[in-house]
């Protein structure tokens, strides 16, 4: 889902190693000339190993992202509204469960476990996109979510369709595919409350919008000037556009939505500027997002907790599946 992985690394991850041999310099020479082709790198290909480390850390946060999505949206199934909110909201959460599936299974093509991809989530040494350690408080975050973070979502993951990674690329058309789903609903659902319920409805629905909106801001990662790790990505094809061109593109679409939403987006900043055919917008607070992304969030405790009090209550599970796995081979 997000790119946050490759901006959250030492500077020193920004240079590629130089090649140690002759042969690993006319593969490395071969490799770039795919690259500059606009060729999709397999997994039995040969590549250099600092680009497989950068894919597994971006694909394995993309992951956790999904999967620890889950949670959030998870802590309202049993409040929804009604029998259908409760039945969209069930379908989204099992898609994003299926995203962390696909997405585990195409970093597996690059030889790392899902054990030590889950293991470095519940140790805290993996990331996952800081958006998910904020809390749900209403039932309009629900539809927010969808509509702002989805849409972010979507925004990132679009030009991942093209990644050079094959495999990764190709799990992202379904991906993104759903995701476009999730953010429709999320905006039907305030739509309505927006249209047909009350005052109170209506100010939820705002409130809803002043929590979520800078951080989903933030979600595109840091500007592209403190983002050392970027210009490596992007010369490899895994990243095709920067995290503030993404940004710009995102808060373009958005303000049209807002209005026809009839919400008020909280930036006083916020103005369309003519001379360069986009939206201005007020200043972010990063020290908020490094904040977050450090473990320091509103839930980030909770939310790793969660997830590692599920791996552990699910040990017998594993075990009986290996077992069972086992007997079958012979």
């Amino acid at each position: 889902m997000y790119t946050q992985a490759m901006d959250t690394l030492g500077k020193e991850a920004a240079l590629a190693p130089v090649p140690h041999s002759a042969d690993e310099a006319r593969l490395q020479a071969r490799f770039d000339a795919r690259i500059d082709a606009g060729e999709f790198i397999e997994a039995k290909d040969w590549m250099p190993e600092h680009y497989r480390k950068t894919l597994v850390r971006q694909i394995s946060q993309h992951a956790h992202s999904e999967i620890v999505g889950m949670l959030p949206e998870g802590n309202w199934v049993t409040r929804a509204p009604t029998l259908k909110r409760k039945a969209i909201l069930l379908a989204k959460i099992q898609d994003e469960g299926g995203h962390g599936l696909y997405l585990y299974s195409a970093a597996e093509t690059l030889g790392s476990s899902r054990d030590e991809m889950l293991d470095a989530l519940h140790t805290g040494r993996a990331k996952y996109s800081s958006i998910f350690n904020y809390p749900t408080l209403t039932w309009a975050d629900m539809g927010v979510i969808g509509w702002l973070v989805d849409g972010a979502a979507i925004m990132n993951q679009v030009p991942i369709c093209r990644c050079s990674y094959a495999p990764y690329a190709r799990a992202m058309v379904r991906i993104c595919r759903e995701e476009s789903f999730h953010q429709r609903q999320g905006y039907d659902a305030l739509l309505t409350m927006m249209q047909q319920g009350t005052e109170a409805q209506q100010a939820m629905v705002q409130d809803a919008v002043n929590r979520w909106w800078w951080p989903a801001l933030m979600m595109f990662g840091p500007p592209d000037d403190q983002s050392p790790n970027s210009a490596l990505s992007m010369r490899w094809g895994i990243k095709r556009i920067s995290n503030d061109e993404l940004r710009q593109k995102f808060i373009d679409a958005t303000v049209p939505q807002a209005e026809l939403l009839g919400v008020t987006l909280p930036d006083p900043d916020l103005q369309w500027n003519a001379e360069r055919g986009h939206f201005d917008f007020g200043p972010i607070d990063w020290a908020e997002f490094w904040q977050v992304v450090g473990g320091d969030g509103p839930c980030n405790r909770e939310r790793l907790g969660a997830r590692v009090q599920a791996w552990e209550e699910g040990a017998w599970v594993r075990e009986a599946a290996l077992v069972h796995a086992t007997r079958n081979e012979h």
